[in-house]
């Protein structure tokens, strides 16, 4: 099959078009013929070597995470899916690769595609979706009449977290240049904000939630303070915690090495009374499933800005880079 692989890790790597075999399945897992492939920020910073600690890939190294395509082949435990389904996943951090041909994903991972979607559109949804959901749903708990501050609202998880938390019945403040004003309004954002012109600090107060993605830690400091009491800074970006690195499995000094770099918004949050948490998003079918509901309702929709052709994926990755991106960058494999 063909497959975009990355030789060595860099910023100014470029992909290369190579053929290789097609994966194997394990028992769990079922082989997709690869429709489209959303291209997400996290498959930039695996390139360029920035989660080296915590995602060790040995070159050459595959990339990719979001997928939509058509079930080929069933491992011999598969309970859940069928030779024919039509699905859509986020691949775990174990199995990159849907910038490819095929790509063999626990069925765990895997939902059913959206019927009122496309497959270009399906595949933007899976890591931006997944990632609105842990933060909102299941560590926020962001209930009706709670206020919310989602950083960066016209780019991929913001477009969806914005449709999430009104969702929630939440009210939702975002940051985003002027151009990008009607978008995030009409995604359903309250409050929005000028990052170019305005400081956020000065126009937001006592909110429950922050969705926090610059990596500019006077940002992230300025997050903390617009927090209530008992306020929660989700950050998409960092630092790490060794909370993180429990989860997912990290040896000791790994641990040890995230308790220093966090060390410092730790103890700033609970100055503040505040709590700050680092989030990595985790492959999950059943809450895809969910979303899946949320977008067949039409309470979700997707927000695609191009889509481009499998021989220029190395052209989608450098668009993604650009940071002008609205919504999602899609890469029609088939």
């Amino acid at each position: 099959m063909k497959a975009f692989i990355a030789k060595s890790y860099g910023k100014k790597e470029k992909l290369h078009l190579t053929e290789i075999a097609e994966p194997a399945i394990c028992p769990n897992d079922v082989l997709v013929e690869v429709n489209s492939a959303g291209v997400n920020v996290i498959d930039l910073l695996i390139r360029n070597g920035d989660f080296k600690l915590f995602l060790p890939m040995k070159p050459p190294f595959q990339l990719g995470r979001d997928v939509a395509g058509v079930v080929t082949k069933v491992g011999s435990k598969v309970s859940k899916f069928k030779v024919g389904d039509k699905v859509y996943a986020s691949s775990g951090n174990h199995k990159l690769g849907t910038y490819a041909q095929y790509i063999s994903i626990n069925e765990n991972e895997v939902a059913l595609k959206p019927k009122n979607l496309t497959m270009e559109e399906a595949s933007s949804i899976p890591l931006v979706g997944l990632t609105a959901w842990q933060a909102l749903v299941e560590l926020a708990k962001v209930q009706k009449g709670q206020k919310v501050f989602i950083q960066a609202g016209s780019g991929g998880v913001g477009t969806i977290a914005i449709q999430l938390a009104k969702h929630l019945g939440a009210t939702v403040a975002t940051t985003t240049s002027t151009a990008n004003f009607n978008l995030v309004k009409s995604l359903g954002a309250d409050i929005v904000i000028d990052y170019k012109t305005q400081d956020f600090e000065t126009l937001l107060k006592d909110y429950d939630v922050v969705l926090h993605s610059n990596k500019d830690t006077n940002i992230l400091e300025k997050s903390l303070r617009i927090l209530k009491p008992n306020g929660q800074l989700i950050s998409l970006v960092g630092p790490p915690t060794p909370e993180f690195a429990e989860e997912i499995g990290l040896p000791w000094y790994i641990k040890f090495v995230t308790k220093l770099l966090s060390l410092g918004i730790k103890k700033k949050a609970k100055k503040l009374n505040a709590k700050f948490t680092f989030l990595f998003m985790r492959a999950e079918g059943k809450q895809l499933g969910q979303i899946t509901s949320l977008i067949e309702s039409g309470k979700i929709k997707p927000v695609i800005d191009k889509v481009f052709p499998f021989e220029q994926t190395n052209d989608a990755l450098s668009y993604v880079e650009t940071g002008r991106s609205k919504g999602k960058v899609v890469i029609k494999v088939k």
